[in-house]
């Protein structure tokens, strides 16, 4: 099964309407996308809770890092570039963070407030190895712009 996003935004829209607390958006979030496609082995949020450092938040999946320095792995490079992380192959990844053995691929986006303020990042896992394409970036960076910028 392969995420249609066009149904994925009308159902987290529908879901989120008038919800302002990050944690419960991010909960939300993370369940739909985690459940709208079997390509997704983990699907969650990394917190900014300090300069420079993500804690893990609402997620889908097996156990995460619990905290992760923007300095470290796909999340960190994320958040310190502030430029979505496609990885077709994390062992080829400098640096790659292994929270699973299972992970082959792995697509991360930074996630923005209404004022542009950075307050995570949005991990996608696959068992899978290069299986995220630009679609994905492109309907994933509309759904969070939807969700956490409104």
């Amino acid at each position: 099964m392969r995420v249609n996003y066009d149904d994925l935004h009308r159902t987290i829209a529908s879901l989120t309407e008038g919800e302002t607390d990050e944690v419960a958006l991010m909960a939300t979030v993370a369940c739909e996308v985690h459940h709208s496609d079997d390509r997704f082995d983990w699907t969650g949020f990394y917190r900014v809770t300090a300069p420079e450092l993500l804690k893990i938040g609402p997620y889908q999946g097996g156990h995460g890092c619990l905290v992760i320095p923007f300095s470290r792995g796909v999340c960190g490079a994320a958040a310190r570039t502030g430029q979505v992380q496609l990885v077709p192959d994390v062992d080829a990844f400098p640096g790659h963070i292994a929270c699973a053995s299972s992970t082959k691929s792995e697509l991360v986006l930074p996630v923005y407030d209404r004022d542009g303020a950075l307050i995570g990042v949005f991990d996608i896992d696959s068992d899978q190895p290069d299986i995220f394409t630009q679609a994905d970036v492109d309907g994933l960076q509309a759904m969070l712009k939807m969700v956490f910028a409104r």
